[in-house]
Parts: structure tokens; sequence; C-alpha cells
């Protein structure tokens, strides 16, 4: 048995979001990314004495939003804290959080499992904070400090260790998160001596951390060494972690009431209110794909992943109307194939994708119905890309119109079966496959307009004709 088989790594992670407000957590500065460095900074991010701060509501909507997807508990109500610790880029010497009494408590999330399963990763808390600024080490000898990013708000998603596999964290994507990892042998109940990962800003990079900690941790143990609770830094680029510090308890960072910030009180007509106003969950969404739209679980997968791409989906499935049996892995070919490679290559924003879900859907329509072929509608959806003409009037005006007169398609199968003696006798010996051959000469011959189906059933009928049964 291999070292490693006789261990089990236990991971929580402490995630770190920012939301998407238009302005920071305590004042009224610009939370814009990309902009000039200390242009976002006022007397209250920067820290500067007799400046108070002012909690931005958005904050508490959107944390509220987290907790009710997460299934956690709302407190009535939560307090702010200060968590002291010096850092360059923290020019007040202290961070505003919440300790002892934070918004959301308990709760779960839901992954799906190798096996195909699921699993239910349950959540410490959830809590709302500032961030700090950012140092920039990169410029020689100096160290640059830009505050734009004081004071910009986050909640911060704390799970329990309930992650057994540094896999069932994978998702694509990024983010900022923390993960404390520790390993025991397996049908131990017990906990090990932690770690903490910092400095990871991807799921990927999360996953290469975690699996470089816990073959380090395993290997200390199996010399008869022992772990210290120290906090690790990842080096994305060398695929290590290095020591940055012993492992801080909250003793360290002397939180105490903020006396600047009055607690928060949530009732239940706000719970309600948010709540009405959730989305679709997810992991339910997907779900409906898979059982109602008969979507296969790596489309529902792929489309749900971000709520424009699902929208957008969705939208086309819409207006393709149930006249369409198909309409709906027609309209997620398109979706995931073609609309996603766009936004991807030209870095978009879905909402801004240039063609409209109608026009998705009237293109599919003229490939159902005959008008045109699945090649021709690549040809077509390019000129959409570019003009905002009705597909069909496209189509009209470039003469994409697919070649459906089975009287045409006979003179052209014809011809090429005429020119291809040789592989006519392949065929009539048994060769099967040399039927896709004369397939792609027809369409060469009628630049990809002839209609597919009515090819193959005049070819299959000139071929056979005469030929060995």
């Amino acid at each position: 048995m291999k070292p490693n088989e006789g261990y089990e790594p236990v991971i929580g992670l402490e995630v770190h979001a920012h939301l998407r407000t238009s302005s920071k957590a305590f004042c009224s500065c610009s939370t814009k990314f990309g902009d000039e460095p200390n242009t976002n900074v006022c007397p209250v991010c920067a820290g500067l004495p007799g400046a108070l701060p002012v909690l931005n509501i958005s904050l508490v909507e959107f944390a509220l939003r987290m907790g009710l997807a997460a299934n956690s508990t709302i407190s009535p109500r939560s307090t702010f804290a200060r968590k002291n610790y010096f850092y360059p880029d923290l020019p007040k010497g202290y961070q505003i959080s919440q300790y002892e009494q934070p918004i959301c408590t308990g709760g779960f999330v839901e992954i799906d499992l190798e096996d195909g399963g699921r699993k239910k990763i349950r959540l410490t808390r959830i809590h709302m904070e500032e961030d700090a600024g950012k140092s920039i080490h990169d410029v020689g000898a100096e160290t640059l400090v830009d505050l734009n990013r004081c004071g910009v708000p986050l909640i911060e998603i704390v799970s329990e260790p309930d992650l057994r596999s540094p896999k069932e964290n994978m998702e694509e994507g990024s983010l900022r998160c923390d993960a404390n990892v520790s390993v025991r042998k397996k049908g131990e109940a017990g906990l090990g001596t932690k770690t903490e990962l910092k400095n990871m800003n991807s799921f990927r990079h999360v996953e290469r951390a975690l699996e470089f900690e816990i073959d380090r941790q395993i290997r200390v143990l199996e010399e008869g060494g022992s772990l210290e609770q120290e906090t690790l830094l990842w080096d994305a680029n060398r695929n290590i972690a290095s020591s940055m510090r012993s492992k801080e308890g909250a003793h360290d960072y002397r939180y105490f009431p903020d006396p600047d910030l009055v607690p928060v009180h949530v009732d239940e007509p706000w719970i309600s209110r948010v709540r009405a106003g959730l989305p679709e969950h997810p992991t339910a969404r997907r779900d409906r794909f898979i059982n109602v739209h008969h979507l296969p679980k790596y489309d529902a997968e792929v489309l749900t992943s971000e709520k424009g791409y699902a929208d957008y989906f969705e939208a086309v499935v819409k207006i393709l109307g149930p006249a369409n049996p198909d309409g709906a892995k027609s309209a997620s070919n398109w979706v995931m194939t073609e609309v996603l490679r766009v936004v991807g290559e030209e870095k978009l924003d879905i909402a801004k994708f240039p063609i409209s879900p109608a026009r998705i859907a009237s293109m599919i329509r003229l490939i159902n119905d005959g008008t045109i072929s699945s090649k021709i509608a690549k040809d077509l959806f390019a000129e959409m890309l570019h003009s905002d003409a009705d597909p069909k009037a496209i189509v009209e005006k470039k003469g994409m119109v697919q070649l459906s007169d089975e009287s045409a398609i006979r003179k052209v199968v014809d011809e090429v079966v005429e020119r291809n003696e040789a592989q006519v006798k392949k065929y009539r010996a048994g060769n099967a496959n040399v039927f896709g051959f004369f397939v792609g000469e027809v369409m060469k011959a009628t630049r990809g307009k002839a209609n597919p189906a009515i090819v193959n059933k005049v070819l299959k009928k000139k071929l056979d004709a005469g030929g060995s049964k």
C-alpha cells in the first residue's frame, strides 16, 4: 500500500467574494476596477482621523442573497468588529469585519461527485467585511501601494472541514480563497494539525496547492516528524508552498466591536423581499435543463455555468416553442459551440452578444424546415454577426437557399458517380465506407447547398443499382 493511501485529507475553505456594488462598503467611493491608482480614495477608506464609516445597504442585501441561496440562518442582529493587524496597504491598521455575530450562520452547498452522487458541504458562517488595498512588489526595490481596493465590500464564506479531496473543490473560474488542510489516518475521527494556504486566485491553483500540502504533510508524518500550525504562501510559478508565519488565532487579531457602526437589524419582511428576488438556484436550473429540456449533463453544466448563458439559451427555446420538439438540443448546440466561441474569443459579456436569441431561433427554424443546411447555417451565422438583417433575408440576398430539388441533385449524383468508377467498384464490392466519399463530392459540387437527406437517398439508389447483393 502506498503511504498516501492510509491517510485522508480534511479540508475547509474560506472564500472571499467581491460584491458588485457601485460604491464601497462604508463610503461613497467608486469600486470600479482598473482606474488609475489611488483615485478612488477618501478620508473614510484611507483611514484618516475623524472620518466615520456609513454602511452601504447593498452590502447587506448581497450578504442576505448569498445566505438564503446557501440555506443559511439569517441573524436578526449582527455586528461589525475591528480586526487588527498591520499591513502596508491597510491604512487604518484594522479591517472592518464581523466576528462574534455574523449576518449568516450554518447552511450548506451541494457539490457533484465523480461517481454521479452529490455531497453537502456545510457552511460555518457568511460574514460581511471590507477589502484591503493592493501592494505591488514587482517594481525593483520599491513596493507601491494602491488604495483603490480599500473598503471594497466583501463577503467571506467559511466552510466546515467537509471536503475530502482537492478535486471536490474543482470548478472553472477565479476567486480569492484560503484553504485550511490537515491529514489523518483513515478511520480516525480526530483532526490533525492544520495549515492555512494563502495566495490562491483560481480553483486550479487551490487544487494544486492542496495536492502539494497534503503530500507534504503525509511525508512529514511518515518520516516521524511533526506538523506545525502555520500559514503557507502558495507559489503558482514554482508549484510549492512556503512558510509565511505561524498560524494566528482569533486572539491575535484583538477583535473588538467597532464603536462607529451600529448593529445591523434584519427583520422577516426584509428577508422575504430578498428571497422573492432570488433567481433560480444554478443546481436546480441545471437539473431542470436535464429533466425538462432533456439535455445531456455536460450541456446543462456548461449552460448554467453563468446565468447569462442559461438565460440566453432559454430565450431561444421559448421562441422556438413546442412546434420544435428538438428545439432545446438545437439551441444548446448553437449556444455552446458558436455563440460561446465568439463570446470567448471576443471576451464579450453574453448580454452584448450581437445576435439576439430571436435571430438564433429564426436561423434554427430555417435549418429545420430545410431552407438551409447545417453547413450553410455556419456561413449564415458568420453573416449575422455583422448584420442586423433577418436571417431569412440574408439567406435570400446571399443565395444561401438549400438545394432540395431531387432531379437537380440526381443530375449532380450521376456526374459524380460517372467520373469515379474505381470508387464505385469498391462500394459495390462491399466497402461501405466509400459512401462518405461520394457524399462529400456531391456536397463539394453543390458548394454545400444540397439537402443532405436527399443526397443520401439519391446516392444510395444510384450506387446500389446493379451492385452485388
